[in-house]
């Protein structure tokens, strides 16, 4: 049983910015975790933050939570051209993730945004939702990831087909998203080669797209691709900052070699996300039976 001041205490550590980056990140994905009004309304609250990537994942979460109560936070970082374009972005997204048709008609507005990568989002975004109406009231299946994706997989299933259609740049953006969430669901290395491919396409919301379906699916054939766009400093830092968090998750050697030579890039996004990437490979290489452990934390301060 988690108790008020538990979840408060969570909260705190994540809204206080004298607190390291890597345990506001475990401190986020235990509200998310928990889920409710309570986690929701401090996980809004930490959109004051200065940290761009703090703030995307703030967003990022509040949609997989898939509760509506975290609508009109999310309406309000999408208006506000103040935020910086990958939080923005991300509160896009993850209206779309939430599902409700109720703002598709503000999806709809921001689809011709002046900053592109909120643009395509919100056009995605609209693209989901109306494939959610079409399923009229079908249960949407989940594949072998527990994300809630800006596009459903394709029902092709020729890996050739799938690498053909994601890294055609004439088709519809969300098309291709189809193609990259089946090739992810597909699995092994045939795959994940096929999808490294797509960090040369035009697209930064797309290669970032990449960058983070790389990192679901953890196979180390895509960690040169990875390093060398992270290593890239002409690449939209929301692009570097996804494939520091897939090298993260990779967790193999050759990640910790990449992120380490970039914890103090001169980019605030790209060194905040491998700050974070390096806590994860920690994670990933450790026995701590789970990366969300604010409440652990609280109950074994020692730990």
């Amino acid at each position: 049983m988690v108790t008020e001041q538990e979840v408060e205490a969570v909260g705190q550590t994540l809204v206080d910015p004298q607190q390291p980056l890597q345990a506001r990140f475990r401190a986020l994905f235990t509200l998310r975790g928990l889920g409710g009004p309570v986690a929701i309304s401090w996980i809004s609250r930490a959109f004051d933050d200065d940290s761009a990537l703090l703030k995307h994942e703030l967003a990022y979460c509040l949609g997989q939570m898939q509760d509506r109560r975290a609508i009109p936070v999310l309406l309000d970082v999408l208006r506000d051209t103040r935020q910086e374009p990958m939080v923005r972005h991300e509160a896009g997204e993850a209206l779309g993730a939430i599902g409700d048709p109720e703002v598709l008609e503000i999806l709809k507005q921001y689809s011709t945004d002046p900053v592109v990568e909120v643009a395509e989002t919100c056009q995605l975004a609209v693209r989901r939702l109306e494939w959610l109406q079409q399923q009229s009231g079908e249960s949407v299946v989940r594949g072998p990831y527990l994300s809630v994706d800006p596009a459903p997989p394709a029902e092709e299933r020729d890996l050739g087909q799938l690498r053909e259609a994601l890294l055609d740049e004439t088709r519809p953006l969300f098309d291709r998203y189809r193609a990259m969430f089946a090739l992810r669901d597909a699995g092994g290395k045939e795959a994940a080669l096929a999808l490294a491919e797509g960090l040369r396409c035009g697209s930064a919301l797309f290669r970032h797209e990449i960058g983070y379906v790389l990192g679901q699916m953890q196979h180390e054939a895509a960690v040169p691709q990875l390093a060398a766009a992270l290593a890239q400093p002409t690449e939209n830092p929301m692009v570097r900052h996804e494939c520091a968090e897939a090298l993260g998750a990779i967790a193999r050697p050759a990640c910790l070699a990449a992120l380490r030579a970039h914890v103090a890039d001169p980019e605030r996004v790209v060194r905040e996300s491998c700050e974070v990437a390096l806590d994860m490979y920690e994670y990933e290489t450790g026995s701590t039976f789970q990366y969300a452990d604010g409440l652990e934390r609280l109950r074994s301060p020692l730990s």
